[in-house]
């Protein structure tokens, strides 16, 4: 039998785009606080963000999308506030 030359933490093209959708939800979230006037808000936001990521890294696919949803909403509202 022919075996896969992929190594076995190779990403399936689903992982793979979702892996690109939560990045640049990452993205997009840092650039939101990078707005936020209060340096200790920032701050408390930034860390905020990243140990949210971390501790939702290993998520099933359908928590990940609610996840990124759910914030994606939250963004669109508060820029909305912000206005």
């Amino acid at each position: 039998m022919a075996t896969s030359r992929l190594p076995p933490a190779t990403l399936t093209l689903k992982q793979f785009l979702r892996r690109q959708q939560v990045l640049l939800l990452y993205r997009r979230i840092l650039q939101a606080i990078r707005q936020v006037p209060n340096d200790s808000d920032r701050k408390y936001l930034k860390d905020w963000a990243r140990e949210e990521f971390k501790r939702n890294k290993s998520a099933t696919e359908e928590v990940v999308h609610l996840i990124s949803t759910l914030k994606q909403m939250s963004l669109n509202y508060t820029f909305m506030e912000t206005w």
